[in-house]
């Protein structure tokens, strides 16, 4: 770990700058037009990236896995409360559909990754297994891969250096493609087209959508105690489920993908939420101010995803590492864009099903609340999850056969 001006243990200053550099961020876009135009999030994300390459805060703490394991999954279900099950399946069918295409450009992108630069990085069969299963699902299906082919402590430290970078540098791509007229005129953008017409020319748009609310105490109280509840059994009710269900090499693919879909932590809280707010309407309406807790709450984890993108560590662990996975992501790019336009799919859905590719499903949700596409964030959380499952079965396939030519 590279020396830091705040020390990974400066418990109180980490969590300072994160709650304070969000808070920044959000009175950045909806005060000034050009932050809102390239949107808080990337606000968050780059001021972080800054400090952590200027060697301010560190790249990693245990303030920043509180951040994933805490504060990620209290906001989604607060984010959810308005949510309209028939809508969400109707709309999850188009995503799962255009990230299925998206996964074929990550399946392309490591083989051409993989033969152009073979001779030329060491082990590659195992990186392009662990970022194949990755750029399908996530941090799980990195970690199974890891694991499963024995990639040693070095690589594996290289390779995620070298992916925490790129998946920042992309995350602002995607974030800046709906606010250039080469994309927006090529496709079609309901999303962000009804965000427009709900304001006028010379409005912040962040502002006009994030207007002031009547909120009281028992909207606080009743917000984030159910959230704690709803997380708290989601997470124990998976954790059952992944100890009931038998999973590895040896079990039936079925059992493997219902362990896959019950033993998930998200895709069970994405359920179980969406559940209760179908049977219980009138509760989750007359709550106010869970949409707002729960975008500041990802705002929190905006700025924790620019932390791990240290150039130091990448030029001096994985440049050439970090080659294979650019050429990953331009030809999931290239693949997402291309086919989401011939199939005729919206610039918002393409967006999102490349992010859950490449990010997976919190960083494609915090994109869509991020965006004010409200009515997304829980169908492309369900699609991605549904990714991890796929991940280990693509990533162990590469594996396999990339290993055949070493």
């Amino acid at each position: 770990m590279i020396y830091s001006i705040i020390q990974p243990d400066d418990t109180w200053i980490l969590w300072g700058f994160l709650a304070g550099w969000a808070a920044v961020s959000i009175y950045l876009e909806q005060r000034y037009k050009w932050a809102s135009k390239i949107s808080g999030a990337i606000i968050a994300l780059i001021g972080a990236m800054v400090l952590a390459n200027l060697n301010i805060i560190p790249t990693e703490s245990p303030v920043y896995d509180t951040v994933w394991a805490y504060v990620v999954p209290l906001s989604i279900p607060l984010l959810l409360f308005r949510s309209n099950i028939l809508k969400i399946w109707n709309e999850s069918g188009r995503l799962l559909i255009m990230f299925l295409l998206s996964s074929i450009g990550t399946v392309a992108g490591a083989i051409i990754g993989f033969f152009l630069l073979k001779d030329v990085i060491p082990g590659l069969d195992k990186i392009g297994a662990m970022m194949t299963g990755s750029y399908m699902g996530g941090g799980v299906n990195f970690a199974a891969m890891s694991a499963k082919f024995e990639v040693p402590g070095e690589t594996v430290s290289a390779t995620v250096v070298a992916d925490n970078l790129l998946m920042a540098l992309y995350f602002l791509v995607l974030i800046l493609i709906p606010s250039l007229n080469f994309f927006r005129n090529r496709f079609k953008t309901p999303y962000v087209d009804d965000i427009e017409n709900h304001t006028g020319k010379d409005e912040n748009l962040a502002t006009s959508y994030w207007g002031r609310k009547d909120v009281s105490l028992k909207d606080i109280a009743l917000a984030m105690g159910t959230a704690f509840v709803i997380v708290a059994i989601s997470f124990k009710l998976s954790e059952t489920f992944d100890n009931l269900i038998p999973t590895g090499e040896n079990v039936n693919f079925f059992l493997n993908a219902l362990n896959g879909i019950l033993g998930d932590n998200y895709l069970v809280l994405t359920t179980i939420t969406m559940l209760v707010v179908t049977i219980f309407p009138r509760y989750f309406e007359h709550i106010n101010g869970a949409q707002e807790i729960g975008t500041y709450l990802i705002y929190i984890f905006f700025v924790v995803i620019g932390v791990p993108a240290s150039l130091p560590l990448i030029l001096q662990h994985a440049p050439m590492i970090l080659i294979f996975v650019t050429i990953m992501v331009f030809i999931n790019m290239i693949f997402s864009f291309t086919l989401g336009k011939l199939f005729k799919f919206s610039l918002e859905e393409v967006i999102l099903s490349s992010n859950a590719n490449i990010g997976g499903p919190t960083t494609a949700a915090a994109m869509a609340i991020s965006k004010g596409w409200t009515k997304l964030v829980g169908p492309i959380l369900i699609v991605g999850t549904l990714g991890y499952i796929i991940g280990n079965y693509a990533g162990t396939a590469i594996g396999y056969w990339f290993s055949t030519f070493f």
